[in-house]
């Protein structure tokens, strides 16, 4: 029975010893503990409310890259339709300008070609008015005596015909 009723003097040395123990604790011990206690919650705070920056951050930077990524695409959209603009623009000005130097050409061309076609004429002209007068001298030549009467005859009749 002992064992079940404690003496009064080992309640009161056990309560001694665990009061000891408990100043000891409170005095040495308890201070640390709590003091690292707090730095841990205040640590475990900081981090939460490192986290929730970041996420903020985080979704700020999100938002900042697609309203980025809007404007780029808008930006590509405007430098592909000024290019599209740039390159019609420069095909119809070399279309106009082909276009232009072609009547140019096609006007040089009929220019020389009447250029030549009166040369041409004016060419058979005179090979026409050389043998008029070779036939006429030789033929004339019978009938008049002097070179002038002869002459003042053929220019006579070339003044009469005309050539097209």
């Amino acid at each position: 029975m002992d064992l079940i009723t404690p003496a009064i003097g080992l309640i009161v040395w056990q309560t001694l010893g665990f009061l000891i123990l408990l100043f000891l604790l409170t005095k040495f011990a308890w201070k640390p503990v709590m003091k690292s206690i707090g730095e841990r919650e205040r640590s475990i705070e900081e981090a939460l409310d490192s986290a929730e920056k970041a996420k903020q951050e985080m979704a700020r930077l999100t938002s900042e890259n697609e309203q980025l990524l809007i404007q780029a695409r808008a930006e590509r959209d405007e430098i592909l339709k000024e290019a599209k603009e740039l390159k019609d623009q420069i095909v119809a000005d070399a279309k106009a300008s082909a276009e232009a130097e072609g009547a140019k050409m096609i006007e040089k061309a009929r220019v020389e070609i009447n250029h030549q076609k009166s040369m041409a004429l004016a060419e058979v002209k005179n090979e026409v008015s050389t043998l008029a007068l070779e036939i006429a001298r030789k033929v004339l030549q019978k009938n008049f005596q002097d070179q002038a009467s002869q002459e003042q005859l053929v220019d006579d009749l070339l003044k009469d015909i005309k050539l097209n």
